[in-house]
């Protein structure tokens, strides 16, 4: 597929007015994304495990203008209040989609979303509600162009939300989504993500993620200007060429079961995430003292009980713990006596690998 076959070239019998409501999860990435080329085109292929309880439901309510409108229209509220801090997000995003989605400006839009999980949390809702958004715009095209298949609706709403956050390109679907060209995945695109496509032993299909919330303030350094500083970074080509090859390495793992090579992956992984970010310049630190001790406290826990416990971490202060289903138990309790203390007013949230996005009734 290629940016031309998401182009939507139909004549237009353009519905008067609805509704489309849509529930998008967050996903947390495995093999990170760190980098981007114009039109947020990924540096380096990623993958990612799909979340359940962490999601973005968004109503999106849809009414046709007089006459095609100069501008867009329309009105957001987050959580039940206007939110016009919002729009501009929003605007830059349907300027970047309306070349695919040329019926924009015929309509006046009005968009509540909200987060099941808290607003200052640390958790990027840039993934599930840009993923949201975009099921509810191909909602309409689909009313428009009802012979799309199913395939064509999904790998569009991927396309179109990763033009407004790259990784809500990951929030389509579930479980495991691969987004970003690699050779060993002939099926990869830059254009949009995609389910996994090899085998995947049955213990990666109900991993759980318990997210300890270590800090809920804003980053001092935004994930968007992270990116930009990987423009001339002087590790970047080793950076993107180890992707690669822990991409390919997983691959056999996935199939295995491995949860030793699991773990020295993902770890390695969320640590040179943050390696980049120290060796940037201007460079910056996003981790705190906590996320330390945390990763601390999993490593001795690891080796003295010989569990398959392990983290990872986004762009930010707070870590993810990764475990097996048949250590649920065991993990949750250490966390409750050891890891919750480095948690902010000792907030964490408990989830698992989901199955993706879900139409809900209006």
């Amino acid at each position: 597929m290629t940016e031309k076959d998401f182009v939507l070239n139909a004549e237009l019998e353009l519905p008067k007015q609805g509704s489309y409501k849509w529930k998008a999860p967050s996903n947390i990435a495995l093999i990170k994304y760190w980098g981007k080329k114009p039109n947020q085109i990924p540096a380096n292929p990623s993958i990612s495990f799909t979340l359940d309880a962490c999601a973005t439901t968004t109503t999106l309510t849809f009414k046709k203008l007089d006459k095609k409108a100069q501008d867009y229209s329309f009105d957001l509220y987050f959580e039940g209040k206007k939110h016009d801090d919002f729009k501009p997000k929003i605007y830059s995003f349907f300027k970047r989609i309306e070349c695919y989605l040329p019926f924009l400006r015929d309509y006046h839009f009005t968009i509540h979303t909200s987060n099941s999980f808290p607003h200052s949390s640390g958790i990027a809702s840039s993934a599930s509600g840009m993923a949201a958004l975009s099921l509810g715009l191909m909602s309409i095209e689909r009313e428009v162009n009802p012979k799309i298949t199913i395939e064509y609706f999904l790998q569009k709403a991927s396309f179109l939300a990763r033009l407004g956050s790259g990784s809500a390109s990951r929030s389509i679907e579930g479980e495991l989504i691969q987004w970003g060209r690699h050779n060993d995945i002939t099926e990869s695109s830059d254009l949009y993500g995609l389910t996994y496509p090899y085998k995947v032993h049955s213990v990666f299909k109900s991993y759980h993620d318990t997210i300890l919330l270590v800090h809920k303030g804003q980053k001092t350094v935004s994930s968007t200007v992270g990116h930009d500083l990987m423009h001339g970074h002087p590790f970047a080509t080793a950076r993107f060429e180890q992707a690669h090859e822990n991409l390919t390495g997983l691959q056999d793992i996935l199939a295995k079961g491995d949860l030793k090579g699991f773990i020295k992956i993902v770890e390695s992984e969320a640590l040179t995430l943050h390696s980049m970010m120290m060796a940037s310049l201007p460079y910056y630190i996003l981790m705190k003292p906590n996320t330390l001790a945390i990763i601390e406290k999993i490593w001795a826990f690891r080796e003295t009980t010989g569990s398959h416990v392990c983290f990872t971490l986004d762009a930010g202060a707070n870590v993810h713990v990764l475990y097996p289903e048949k250590e649920k138990e065991i993990v949750i309790q250490f966390i409750q006596d050891e890891l919750v203390a480095y948690c902010e007013s000792g907030h964490y949230i408990c989830d698992r690998i989901g199955k993706g996005a879900k139409q809900l009734k209006v």
